[in-house]
């Protein structure tokens, strides 16, 4: 009789431990990727970089449609991880489209379709939708680069 009883806890405890894991990847997880571009920006922990946009404000995606085609936006499961050089004091969700979009210092953000590696930062200094599009600095705020004035054809 114990060792069924061992058994079902050990078999309980494994399905634990797989939904746990489970739920754990479907949250996004936010780390640090140098550039010799644009020095230290956040990325996903695949290596896609994600983006801010100039038109939104705190707490508030302005990114709706077309436009969160070609910038799809950083969406979560569960709360959003913080990796090595991210502040996860500075991590939260927005509520869209019946799920949780990752903000960052309060900040929604998304991905750009023309990034099509991991690494690539193309959407960097575009000016599309009514706004402005940049990297995302460790400490929250817009990677500006001026130098990449580029006007988005999407």
């Amino acid at each position: 009789m114990a060792g069924k009883a061992t058994a079902a806890a050990s078999l309980s405890l494994a399905l634990l431990l797989a939904a746990t894991t489970a739920a754990l990847a479907d949250q996004e997880k936010l780390v640090t990727h140098a550039s010799s571009s644009y020095g230290t920006y956040l990325s996903d922990d695949d290596g896609h970089a994600v983006y801010m946009f100039t038109a939104d404000r705190k707490d508030m995606s302005s990114c709706q449609d077309a436009c969160a085609k070609a910038w799809p936006p950083m969406m979560t499961s569960g709360a959003p991880l913080a990796g090595p050089g991210v502040n996860a004091a500075l991590l939260g969700t927005i509520s869209r489209d019946g799920g949780m979009q990752v903000t960052y210092a309060g900040m929604p953000l998304y991905y750009f379709v023309g990034d099509r590696a991991a690494g690539t930062t193309a959407g960097q200094g575009i000016e599309h939708f009514g706004g402005k599009w940049y990297l995302v600095a460790p400490a929250g705020q817009k990677i500006d680069d001026d130098a990449a004035k580029k006007t988005g054809t999407w």
